[in-house]
């Protein structure tokens, strides 16, 4: 199940998953780091989940969402 980008004129970047059930977010702190969050509503098929994790910087926070999306994909639960 693909991820695609939200429009979101915040500062951060987003992804929702093709069922709209779970959310990737990635945005930068004051101090030059990322936080990279994953938000998987109750009512998902697989269940609720929630991470949050900080990193050092971009390249770091955008090997984690690649991860997280080959994680939290459905197609590969199925």
């Amino acid at each position: 199940m693909p991820w695609s980008p939200v429009d979101t004129a915040e500062r951060y970047d987003e992804w929702t998953r093709a069922d709209g059930f779970a959310t990737l977010r990635v945005r930068e702190r004051r101090d030059g780091s990322y936080v990279v969050r994953l938000d998987r509503m109750e009512q998902a098929p697989d269940g609720r989940a929630y991470r949050r994790e900080r990193v050092a910087d971009r390249e770091a926070a955008d090997a984690l969402v690649a991860e997280w999306k080959r994680e939290f994909d459905l197609s590969d639960a199925e």
